[in-house]
């Protein structure tokens, strides 16, 4: 591939900034990831990665994108690590509006493990590159430019213990995450800043990991349940490294899981399935709980800016941070990853504008995804159309058939793993599955909790 210059930097080290220096390191002499963490000796979590204690995901498309990127990469986790390799639909129970779908064999194939390991062995097969070096604290504190602030041309840094100074730079990526402060940059230097589009969510959850046994969940990976009235409660368990699992559960708007043993297990039996409160009640506790807050999800539309800086790029959860429940941040990162190398093999010219309009069609769909379900929340503000209206009626309806059917379970989770178009579920295949599964729509067996909500709304009313 082409020399498109001397150096680039890419400010964080996370998954989206290893991603971003991964498609740079073709394209560049010498690539720079300025992180200002101290990287751990051991995949453990880190101060730079609040949410490394809780789950992640890494969706099927992200797994097959870091495959490609890094051959070996998903067999290296589970080898070296630990990690664990399922069908998406087979080995892993999902639980949406109230209902069970149907297992079967998808050919989903999932990664699973913990962040630091995932960051981990992620970050040793970066920084394994022969033109990728990492600058551990290192706090940067804002953009180099030419005199009339129409490129950019480097950061001003400084590295723990030393004097601030100035690194030069032909291209400049941030992938700092939400807290970005390209905003804040882009003002200092005369720009217009983008608009953003934000919901309010005020998703809290309770995480906690615990020794796996064999038999725990009939010998799967693990089990998501997908929030739905009249609780709209979340509860993930998956399979970790070393036998343990990690259980996550919360709610919308303040609804919080207690950080306590009765009170946990109390929240967990409120879920429309008791398993993960089985579970969790005869399993040996191996962490300490730890609380996780999210406000909003947030999207930045740099893509409809006029005017930006030559040489620099955003990138990743500073672009777009997702209501972590849906586990796609690692995912969406990782295509625009992909997409940022197609862009380069063009050559450097209008790069940003190229860029931010190929990001954008890549985060519609994971953002529609998102916030069209949120929306079905009645207390989360934010427009509903008739058509999402009639979309998430729709995917109602495809859950309730989904129960008899794994087809539909799979097509279903291969526009959630971001392997197919949203518009797929309305083919007129599927749509037939759908009419003729609801009806006679499978029965859910909600949890007993579950049951005594009802009867005491019931009473209420």
């Amino acid at each position: 591939m082409k020399n498109l210059g001397e150096h680039a930097i890419v400010i964080g080290a996370s998954m989206g900034g290893l991603l971003a220096a991964r498609a740079l390191s073709d394209f560049y002499t010498t690539v720079t990831v300025l992180e200002r963490d101290a990287f751990p000796a051991a995949d453990t979590p880190r101060k730079g990665v609040p949410q490394g204690r809780h789950i992640h995901g890494l969706l099927a498309r992200g797994s097959a994108i870091l495959e490609e990127f890094f051959p070996g990469y998903n067999n290296e986790v589970v080898a070296q690590s630990g990690g664990l390799l399922g069908d998406v639909a087979n080995d892993v129970t999902w639980i949406g509006h109230n209902v069970t779908l149907a297992a079967g064999t998808s050919g989903l194939i999932g990664l699973i493990a913990s962040r630091p390991v995932l960051e981990g062995h992620l970050r040793r097969r970066v920084l394994g590159l022969p033109n990728v070096r990492a600058i551990e604290n290192c706090a940067v504190r804002g953009l180099a430019t030419d005199p009339a602030r129409k490129n950019v041309t480097g950061v001003r840094m400084r590295v723990e213990g030393k004097l601030e100074e100035t690194a030069s730079a032909d291209l400049v990526v941030d992938a700092t995450g939400r807290g970005s402060s390209s905003v804040a940059w882009l003002e200092e230097l005369g720009y217009q800043p983008p608009v953003n589009e934000k919901v309010e969510i005020g998703i809290g959850y309770m995480t906690r990991t615990y020794r796996r046994r064999p038999a725990d969940l009939d010998g799967r990976l693990g089990i998501v349940v997908a929030g739905s009235a009249p609780n709209w409660r979340n509860g993930v368990m998956l399979a970790q490294e070393h036998d343990t699992w990690i259980v996550s559960a919360g709610g919308f708007l303040g609804d919080d899981a207690p950080d306590n043993d009765q009170g946990f297990l109390a929240y967990l039996a409120t879920l429309p399935t008791m398993e993960i409160h089985d579970v969790v009640a005869r399993a040996e506790p191996l962490s300490d709980y730890t609380r996780y807050h999210y406000a909003s999800s947030v999207r930045w539309r740099y893509e409809k800016l006029a005017r930006f800086p030559g040489n620099y790029l955003v990138f990743g959860d500073a672009i777009c941070s997702f209501n972590p429940i849906y586990g796609q941040g690692m995912t969406v990162a990782a295509q625009e990853a992909l997409r940022l190398q197609q862009c380069l093999l063009a050559g450097s010219n209008d790069l940003a504008r190229r860029f931010f309009r190929a990001a954008a069609r890549i985060v519609d769909i994971p953002w529609d995804i998102a916030v069209g379900n949120d929306l079905r929340h009645p207390q989360v503000k934010g427009a509903r159309p008739p058509m999402l209206r009639f979309i998430n009626w729709y995917i109602g309806k495809l859950h309730l058939a989904a129960a008899n059917d794994s087809t539909l379970t799979s097509t279903f989770l291969k526009v959630v793993n971001l392997m197919i178009p949203p518009p797929s579920l309305l083919s007129p295949s599927i749509a037939w599955r759908v009419w003729r599964g609801t009806w006679k729509p499978a029965l859910s067996v909600p949890s007993r909790a579950l049951e005594a909500t009802r009867d005491t709304t019931r009473e209420l009313n």
